[in-house]
């Protein structure tokens, strides 16, 4: 970007983890992006505003964000889940391109109405899936795509965490305006990816626990997908594992991969790293195995690149270039996610086909 070209005003709703941890870092990182306001009602998270990025302003909630649209070029939606719809949609109707966190909304009939709108004013939306931009999914796309692992018939995916104690907020909520609960947090990413990966899922299977004491929604879930592609998508997510199996491990006719751990960014970032020379680089004790049984071998891991997705929106923006993360891949996963809850609530596989022809 030229120096002389002003940089794209971004106004970001809530100042939490999401706010504070994710997008505000990534988006102060990218050439062409520049904090400008921060809807936060809490002291605490002022206080950590105004130390982090002084230059931003804040004001208490989205409704005075969006007082002077004209201040803004751009607004990212990082509060709990229950808002993340009706606050897309004021941006919208003001006239504002959107990035919202994942899930895009607590159902897919919500989200298909929220792109309609923005399609309708020709305004840019897109969805934080920040996963697609770890180490580990990086490389396992690049064996993918280089044939590395022949035919794949079975993608296992994790996402497992040892929190035994329960935690006050929302995401504990059983309130389906929540959309609370490990299958919408961390189950939004594994079937994004596995959609992703091996395209569009036709039978969905899935069960559900709640399984520490006291809690409401789910904790421990498990997802199985029968891929169009005929690829089976196996997918766990939990707060309840003490000892956490392989985050990937993908099996083809020809060789298979396994890798353990999560990627580096998040801690980073949460330590208060910021994107620089190195950034999202896994120690090779980190890489996982490629190969067959006696020929196995590390495999170099592609470095994270989380602020590659706000650099896309900055092109998108400017340039007209695509939008990194497609309305309609969160409207899938949110019909997969859906399909998920009822497949475990009435103990049956789900034929998307059939449910994709009813809301029709």
């Amino acid at each position: 970007m030229s120096d002389s070209i002003a940089p794209l005003r971004v106004g970001l709703v809530g100042y939490g983890l999401a706010g504070a941890v994710f997008h505000a870092p990534l988006i102060e990182s990218v050439p062409g992006l520049r904090l400008h306001t921060v809807a936060t009602a809490n002291p605490d998270r002022r206080a950590r505003l105004a130390r982090e990025y002084p230059h931003a302003r804040a004001v208490d909630d989205a409704e005075q964000l969006l007082a002077d649209p004209a201040q803004l070029d751009l607004v990212v939606i990082a509060s709990p889940n229950r808002a993340h719809v009706p606050v897309a949609r004021a941006a919208l109707e003001a006239g504002l391109p959107v990035v919202v966190d994942k899930p895009l909304a607590a159902t897919a009939a919500e989200a298909r109405d929220l792109a309609a709108l923005a399609s309708a004013k020709g305004l840019l939306l897109t969805v934080f899936q920040n996963r697609r931009w770890d180490t580990d999914f990086r490389t396992v796309k690049q064996l993918i795509a280089e044939g590395a692992l022949g035919t794949v018939h079975r993608f296992e995916s994790r996402f497992e965490r040892w929190r035994p104690a329960l935690k006050a907020g929302w995401r504990e909520s059983a309130d389906p305006a929540d959309a609370g609960g490990l299958l919408y947090d961390l189950g939004s990413h594994l079937v994004d990816q596995a959609l992703h990966l091996f395209g569009p899922a036709l039978l969905v299977y899935a069960e559900t626990d709640a399984r520490r004491s006291g809690a409401a929604i789910d904790d421990d879930s498990f997802i199985t997908l029968t891929h169009a592609s005929g690829v089976r998508s196996q997918l766990w997510m939990s707060a309840l594992a003490a000892q956490p199996g392989p985050r990937f491990r993908v099996l083809g006719d020809h060789a298979a991969y396994t890798v353990y751990g999560l990627d580096p960014q998040e801690d980073a970032l949460a330590a208060g790293a910021r994107p620089g020379p190195g950034w999202g680089t896994p120690a090779e004790r980190d890489w996982g195995l490629l190969g067959t049984p006696g020929d196995e071998r590390p495999y170099p891991s592609l470095p994270g690149d989380y602020p590659a997705f706000y650099a896309a929106v900055a092109t998108a923006l400017r340039d007209g270039g695509p939008r990194p993360v497609e309305p309609a891949d969160a409207i899938t996963a949110l019909e997969v996610l859906e399909a998920a809850r009822l497949s475990a609530a009435e103990d049956r596989t789900v034929s998307l086909l059939h449910t994709r022809a009813a809301a029709a």
